[in-house]
């Protein structure tokens, strides 16, 4: 597994709720390169919780859909905008586990229409939250600024 290296740390006014680590109310998410799989991990706190020691939704939906976007920035060297989400909560997760892995990849492209598949694990591996993302490509080239892995 490679770590992706966050090209937008440092820049002034880089606040990114998902991955900025100066946002100090975001999920300071980095990333990893797993063949064809973006992954990344997060520890849940009781401040995102719905219901008791309950993960909420939106918080659920906000980390795939964070994921998916970096899976645009590293497999298609671009960023994208997000079109069109649908997630499927599977099995509750708990604010009490240590570390949840949020995975995705590339499952199709039309012309500028990506289509990602993203998934939310918890700690003995069961799938707990499921979406399928439509991106849109945006026309900027990243990798040619940035190294985006070591």
């Amino acid at each position: 597994m490679k770590k992706i290296i966050n090209p937008w740390t440092g820049i002034e006014g880089y606040m990114c709720f998902g991955c900025s680590p100066q946002n100090t109310s975001g999920f300071h998410m980095e990333f990893y390169e797993d063949g064809e799989d973006i992954v990344a991990f997060w520890s849940p706190e009781s401040h995102y919780q719905r219901w008791l020691n309950t993960l909420h939704g939106s918080i659920q939906a906000t980390l795939m859909d964070e994921l998916a976007g970096w899976v645009i920035v590293r497999k298609l060297q671009t960023s994208g905008v997000t079109s069109k989400m649908e997630v499927k909560y599977l099995k509750s997760i708990s604010t009490l586990e240590p570390r949840l892995t949020i995975c995705g990849r590339i499952k199709d492209r039309k012309r500028n229409a990506i289509f990602i598949e993203t998934e939310i694990y918890n700690p003995v591996g069961e799938v707990c939250s499921r979406a399928e993302l439509v991106y849109f490509k945006m026309i900027i080239r990243i990798m040619s600024y940035y190294k985006f892995w070591i």
